[in-house]
């Protein structure tokens, strides 16, 4: 299975497109529905043409969720971004796409959405814009497929690409990653008879039901009750695979997005690590040792210092 993430500038319809390829409504909060508009993350999944299942993360695009954004694309395979046709590239689309470049996301498509509400030769010009900017990223020679969830035009050709990319997208594990499971939180609640279950994205090695397991941020040990993928009960899960966990021996208010689940002593906690730093063009200021910063690793956000 591939993870996909939508991006883009918000109401340019990532929702509307992942719920017309799915079936599935990935906006889950009453405020979401009133407001019309992507609050926190959504989930979906897809079976493609050639009968492998696309797992969408579906983001919210308004900047004032940014930091939810963030939290949905720290393990994706590959990305669909999404542009509306009577808009254009907007100021979320191109930070969005930064986003995806700075995490070294490798390919995706471009879905040119509404295109029933505009004219061919502004769509021409849409086109030429979009070129444009992904210019020289991974973006570069992607296909640009114009959608329309009003009249179902290309969705059949979307989902074709999607079958294509998944083909291309090849997860590279190491041999000493893949004997240490590693699973980002990215959602935690309580099911009525099950108690606490946890959905996330497993990076690394593989799951099993009766696995014991250490919250990092808390050394909780917990143990594997039950995993499924796509509401279907699973005894084992492998790397690169969405998945729901149902935990004994935690609460779900004791654990939340941004922790991680690892084997038993495979897996060592640390305050500080060296990392490059690439500076985006967008920035308007200075980046200095004195300023403090936000880390963003799996689905979680880490308060930094530059040392």
């Amino acid at each position: 299975m591939t993870v996909i993430a939508t991006a883009g500038h918000v109401d340019h319809g990532k929702s509307s497109l992942v719920r017309a390829l799915t079936g599935t409504d990935p906006d889950r909060w009453e405020e979401e529905k009133r407001r019309g508009m992507t609050i926190d993350l959504g989930f979906a999944s897809t079976v493609l043409p050639s009968g492998a299942v696309a797992s969408f993360i579906d983001v919210p695009g308004h900047i004032r969720f940014l930091r939810n954004m963030l939290a949905g694309v720290g393990a994706i395979d590959a990305c669909v971004l999404v542009v509306d046709a009577k808009e254009g590239w907007m100021p979320q689309t191109e930070e969005h796409f930064q986003i995806l470049k700075l995490l070294g996301v490798a390919c995706g498509v471009v879905a040119l959405t509404k295109i029933d509400l505009i004219d061919e030769d502004l769509e021409n010009i849409r086109r030429r814009e979009i070129v444009e900017h992904t210019s020289g990223s991974f973006l570069a020679n992607s296909e640009i497929i114009a959608t329309s969830v009003t009249t179902q035009l290309g969705l059949d050709k979307l989902r074709s690409a999607l079958d294509q990319l998944m083909s291309r997208t090849t997860l590279v594990t190491s041999s000493l990653a893949s004997q240490r499971p590693r699973l980002w939180i990215d959602r935690s609640f309580t099911a009525k008879g099950a108690g606490t279950v946890v959905t996330g994205t497993l990076i690394d090695g593989s799951l099993h039901v009766g696995d014991e397991l250490v919250v990092v941020r808390t050394q909780q040990t917990v143990r594997i009750r039950e995993i499924q993928q796509h509401e279907k009960a699973i005894t084992t899960l492998d790397d690169g695979n969405r998945c729901a966990l149902n935990l004994v021996g935690i609460s779900h208010e004791e654990i939340s997005r941004g922790d991680a689940l690892v084997n038993v002593k495979q897996w060592k906690p640390t305050a500080m690590f060296d990392a490059s730093l690439r500076i985006v063009p967008s920035l308007k200021h200075r980046v200095t040792r004195r300023g403090s910063y936000s880390v963003y690793i799996g689905a979680g956000e880490f308060f930094a210092k530059i040392r």
